[in-house]
């Protein structure tokens, strides 16, 4: 007699009974033991006799496990033996997994976790995590399609949002390149929609032009003053205009990097854009600003300590002081380097001089190998050009300096 579900529900194995087999009709039938309930059905396919499991009650139940049965039936009636099937079927399963995206995606960031500094790789999963992997991630590489793609890009589009879908489709397509190259797939989709997205309108960062530097100069000279306004803040602005380092650069200067004998600050590889160090004559005047931030600072890791002095101070405090002179939507810090090449370029120091002390990208590698000392001479000079250059606007309406000759 077929089972019903009062039938299991109300069956109970007889003390000292091991397990009962409860029939159902062709073959299936309900294991019971102290352990769980199990559905299973036995049939023969050749000369053997075999037995497929259906499943683990009450997850799978009566009704669910007769629809195994049948379609374990139907593949036999077609000459296949059902438990060879489920093992194809799993080793499929378990090569898509490893086929898809979202592995794939996690294999590639390990691999070029050692290229990427913490904060990059950071930003690359974050981003995969929040808009690619929900939409795609289960997907097997060889199955996601240019139009697929597509579409996750518009939505992240249709947020407002143009330089975030084209950067995105970037990482996608190195993750589908890795897996071209470890034979996961076979061609990139990613690649097929190069300009199907709303290209991205660079904007560039704000600077002040060369004539009003001056003002600025003594906006910055009276910051200290200003409600809010502290000396650290002050000396951090002046030391940022006085060697056009990156914000990020200054920030996490550390007092290992400072040589008061030789006036240079030789910034490590790791903390570099383009990670290559890079040394930075100090002129005679970034020289006494350093001394007072030493005197300030000395017993800290950080030449500018932050509100917990074993940190360094916060990413955005130069940028919220320029706002507070009154330079938002003027001038950044990044401004401080644009308009230091300006000038530099305009007085006629050699370009090759200028981009090296801007820590620009040495596409020669031989040439990179030895750029920290690579025309260091003229870029002492120039530096302290450019800090003489910066007292003299700061000072009065004079007549710029001239480049000296030779």
């Amino acid at each position: 007699m077929p089972l019903t579900d009062a039938t299991i529900k109300n069956f109970r194995l007889s003390e000292g009974c091991p397990s009962k087999k409860l029939a159902d009709g062709d073959g299936m039938y309900l294991l019971v033991k102290p352990s769980g309930r199990y559905w299973r059905m036995d049939y023969r396919f050749g000369e053997k006799r075999k037995t497929l499991a259906l499943g683990v009650y009450p997850e799978v139940g009566l009704k669910a496990a007769r629809a195994k049965r049948e379609e374990a039936r139907s593949l036999l009636a077609g000459g296949i033996d059902p438990g060879e099937a489920r093992k194809a079927e799993k080793l499929a399963e378990k090569v898509a997994a490893a086929n898809s995206f979202e592995t794939v995606a996690r294999e590639w960031v390990e691999t070029q976790r050692p290229k990427w500094t913490p904060r990059h790789a950071v930003y690359t999963v974050r981003r995969l995590e929040a808009d690619i992997f929900p939409a795609i991630g289960h997907r097997p590489m060889d199955e996601i399609t240019p139009m697929e793609m597509l579409e996750v890009l518009r939505t992240m589009e249709a947020r407002g949002t143009t330089d975030l879908p084209n950067r995105v489709r970037a990482v996608v397509g190195q993750v589908f390149q890795y897996g071209i190259i470890t034979a996961k797939c076979d061609r990139n989709p990613a690649g097929d929609l190069r300009g199907a997205l709303k290209a991205h309108v660079v904007t560039h960062q704000k600077m002040v032009p060369p004539e009003e530097l001056p003002d600025l100069l003594r906006a910055i000279e009276g910051y200290d003053s200003l409600a809010g306004g502290d000396l650290q803040t002050k000396l951090a602005l002046k030391l940022l205009a006085l060697t056009f380092v990156r914000t990020s650069e200054l920030r996490g200067a550390t007092w290992d990097e400072i040589n008061l004998t030789t006036h240079e600050w030789k910034i490590p590889a790791e903390r570099m854009k383009m990670k290559a160090p890079h040394l930075v004559p100090l002129s005679r005047q970034a020289v006494e600003i350093i001394l007072q931030l030493q005197a300030m600072n000395g017993g800290f890791p950080w030449v500018f300590a932050g509100r917990v002095p074993q940190r360094p101070m916060s990413e955005n405090t130069a940028l919220f002081a320029l706002y507070r002179l009154g330079y938002r939507g003027r001038m950044t810090g990044h401004g401080f380097r644009v308009v230091a090449s300006t000038i530099l370029n305009e007085q006629g120091f050699r370009p090759d001089v200028i981009e090296r002390q801007l820590a620009h990208k040495e596409r020669n590698e031989v040439r990179a190998a030895y750029h920290r000392s690579e025309y260091l001479e003229e870029r002492r000079a120039m530096m302290q050009w450019w800090a003489d250059h910066l007292d003299q606007l700061a000072g009065a309406n004079v007549v710029p300096l001239r480049k000296a000759k030779g």
